[in-house]
């Protein structure tokens, strides 16, 4: 089947007996100001088509120039979502679990993200181990066990039995750091450092003795920011000399070297810095599966610094890039429904695929009617919200904005090359394994565009409605 599509879209004059117009295109839209969601809005059918002239808009897709393979495409799985999630109906629990994991009925994610012990969006601090137990023989997860392990396991059913989940720390115990707290940041202290790489492999042989496996561990999430929630710095130098000398010779030790792990976790501004500092130095390097990235620079007043993630790429061709996370932040029930929370997502996923990333992990998958349960008020947007006190199920344009993406583009899919000749429209297209190509086009502008679909000398024409992402599936 993927020859017979891969033919077809090449536009040899037969692929396997088969009429390249025979090609269906079936297009999915959103859009502003209207009942479009995930809709399916058409048929195109592809027509000889010459040289384009330059008045004429395209999306120019080449599926024979591939790159990177698609890992997956989810959100976290935290504290609050869980307790959101357990104040729900039942009848509105199952809605929520098809909805993000059914790949049919729902957006089929297929990765999610958990935390080590608590980060703000818990509705109290914890910690999995009593004062001063170095050698974590009081270790128990008995806080998870009441909302979040059987979430967790909720979604994993859903998702159809598997789920790439990767987990996170916030902070180490309180009495691991030098500030003796496990808010406003602090560091490890090095006496520790053994202690808290022997906390990881804990951590993860518990959850999968519970039936929850671990694909991957990320090092420190954001470990640059001093927070008033749950924090820990390490430099460049401390996160590399953690990982070449504890963390990674932990995890080989104990049998979990397939087990990926995940350097960096912060922003995209200093992505480039963290990187060569620890993937330049072979001893570390050769524990790093890849760098994870989050979208928050934009704190400065900066852009997002796509730029940045590709240069990474470019320097380590061999290493991964992964999107761990991203959330509108400061919750205004009242801006629930405004465009802008669905249009920033479509906006950084289709230019971090563009730049090299594997997999794209949004925040919170649920939050209540406040943009929690967070104990220390930082409260964001969810793609889904819910109002505990109706039971009501609240869809934020974000989250058909993500479907776009983790509905069309399934695991193991490459991405390849979709070019726009107009900077109104962003575009990125995967081949799925299938043989499905997934090309997605997004306009933030206020006009309704017509343009081209343009493979290799075959032309579908279309409209690019304003404000709106279009997932066009070529099979």
């Amino acid at each position: 089947m993927r020859k017979i599509v891969l033919g077809l879209l090449l536009a040899s004059s037969a692929a396997k007996g088969m009429n390249p117009a025979d090609t269906t295109i079936t297009v999915f839209t959103t859009a502003e100001n209207t009942k479009l969601r995930l809709t399916e809005t058409g048929k195109l059918h592809f027509k000889p088509s010459k040289q384009p002239m330059e008045t004429e808009v395209c999306i120019f897709v080449d599926p024979a120039k591939s790159f990177q393979t698609l890992t997956g495409i989810g959100g976290a799985l935290t504290d609050a979502s869980a307790e959101t999630f357990a104040k729900l109906p039942k009848d509105r629990q199952q809605e929520l679990l098809q909805a993000y994991y059914n790949p049919v009925k729902g957006i089929g994610y297929t990765l999610a993200r958990t935390n080590i012990q608590s980060c703000d969006f818990s509705s109290d601090t914890y910690s999995y181990v009593a004062e001063h137990d170095s050698l974590l023989k009081t270790f128990s997860v008995q806080h998870d066990q009441q909302y979040r392990i059987p979430f967790i396991k909720a979604a994993i059913a859903a998702a159809g039995g598997k789920l790439t989940l990767f987990v996170s720390p916030w902070s180490p115990p309180s009495w691991m750091k030098d500030n003796n707290n496990v808010l406003q940041g602090g560091k490890l202290l090095p006496k520790y450092y053994q202690a808290w790489a022997n906390f990881f492999v804990k951590f993860i042989r518990t959850y999968e003795a519970l039936g929850i496996p671990v694909w991957g561990l990320s090092v420190q999430n954001e470990p640059m920011a001093k927070q008033k929630w749950e924090s820990c710095i390490y430099t460049a130098e401390e996160e590399r000399d953690f990982i070449k000398g504890y963390l990674g010779p932990t995890l080989q030790k104990q049998g979990m070297s397939s087990k990926k792990l995940i350097a960096w976790d912060h922003n995209r501004d200093l992505v480039f810095q963290r990187a060569s500092t620890i993937l330049e130095d072979p001893a570390a390097a050769k524990y790093v599966w890849g760098i994870g990235y989050h979208w928050y620079e934009t704190w400065t007043g900066s852009d997002m610094q796509f730029g940045n993630v590709q240069k990474v790429k470019e320097s380590f061709p061999a290493k991964n890039l992964l999107f761990t996370e991203g959330c509108i932040e400061s919750f205004k029930r009242d801006r629930i429904n405004e465009w802008f929370i669905g249009e920033r997502y479509g906006y950084s996923m289709v230019n971090d695929f563009n730049s090299g990333t594997v997999a794209w992990t949004d925040w919170n998958i649920l939050l209540d009617e406040n943009g929690g349960p967070n104990h220390v008020g930082n409260f964001c947007f969810a793609p889904v919200h819910a109002d505990t006190k109706t039971g009501e199920l609240i869809y934020t344009n974000a989250y058909y904005y993500l479907g776009h993406f983790s509905k069309f583009i399934r695991p193991g899919a490459k991405r390849v090359i979709s070019s726009s000749n107009r900077t109104q429209l962003q575009t990125t297209a995967f081949l799925n394994k299938d043989g499905k190509l997934a090309v997605v086009v997004l306009n933030l502008t206020d006009k309704e565009i017509p343009y081209q679909l343009w493979i290799k000398g075959k032309a579908a024409p279309t409209v690019s409605l304003p404000h709106s992402i279009a997932t066009l599936v070529v099979e």
